[in-house]
Formats: C-alpha cells, structure tokens, sequence
C-alpha cells in the first residue's frame, strides 16, 4: 500500500477507512480489495459487488483522468446503518462533468470504455461530486440490501 490506512472502530454512526493509494492503474485492485474486506468485516448489507464495481469506476477515473504527480489518490469507505458512501479523492478540481448530468450523447456501445459514470448513475443511490481543498471528492451512496430469507 502507498500510504497509512485508518481504521475507525464501529460505533453507533458505523465505521470508516481512509487510505492513500498510487496513482496508477495498481490502485483500482486495492480499492476493489478495501471495500470487499470492509462490507465483509463487519458483515455490511451492502451489495458489495455493486460497491466493488462502482469504486473500481472512480478510481480508474481519477487515474485516468487526472494529472500523474505527487499527489496520491485518496479512497474514503463509510459504513453506516443506512448502507455504505465511498469516496475517490484526485488532485484535479475539475468535476467529472457526466456524474450527475447525463451526457449529450450515450456512450458508443462498440467503444470498451465511457460507460464508468453511466453505471454509478445507474446503481448507486445517489452520487455526486464536491471540491476539497487539494482537488475534488467522487462520491457515491448504496443502500444496505434486505438479508434474503432462507428456506428452513
């Protein structure tokens, strides 16, 4: 890992990871890997594949899309009783203009790629964009998923 992870214990409000994470195509992995072992840890109701596919997107965005330097690529996981916000934070302030806008046109279906920010509109709950003070923060929100029942 290029960086400290922090780890908030559970409490009534749920927990949170922080973690730095190189700015190259190696981050989306351990994004992938943070959150799987998150929702799992504490046994989240969260779709955890929606949440692996959706935080894949945003950080194979912000490596993309944003400028290689000093700056890392900052992953925030909150888990709360009402489902599960991550976070992608990039040094570049500019928005990701089809998040919450949906483009002039669809994406190719031909084309392998363009389709990232179709899908967090589409699964997520709510997501968006806001600026920091190094940059801007990629959201989204998913909500916890109703336990299935099993036959007796």
């Amino acid at each position: 890992m290029n960086g400290p992870a922090l780890y908030d214990r559970p409490s009534a409000s749920g927990a949170s990871w922080r973690i730095a994470l190189p700015h190259s195509a190696a981050a989306v992995p351990v994004a992938r890997a943070l959150v799987r072992t998150a929702l799992a840890e504490l046994e989240h109701g969260a779709d955890c594949d929606t949440a692996e596919l959706l935080t894949a997107e945003l950080v194979a965005n912000a490596v993309e899309h944003t400028v290689v330097g000093d700056s890392p690529i900052e992953l925030v996981v909150e888990l709360l009783p009402s489902g599960c916000r991550i976070e992608v934070h990039d040094p570049d302030p500019v928005p990701p203009f089809d998040l919450t806008w949906p483009g002039a046109q669809p994406p190719d279906p031909w084309q392998e790629h363009g389709r990232g920010l179709l899908l967090i509109r589409a699964l997520s709950s709510s997501c968006g964009h806001r600026p920091t003070t190094s940059g801007k923060a990629v959201w989204f929100r998913l909500p916890v998923v109703p336990r299935q029942r099993r036959p007796a």
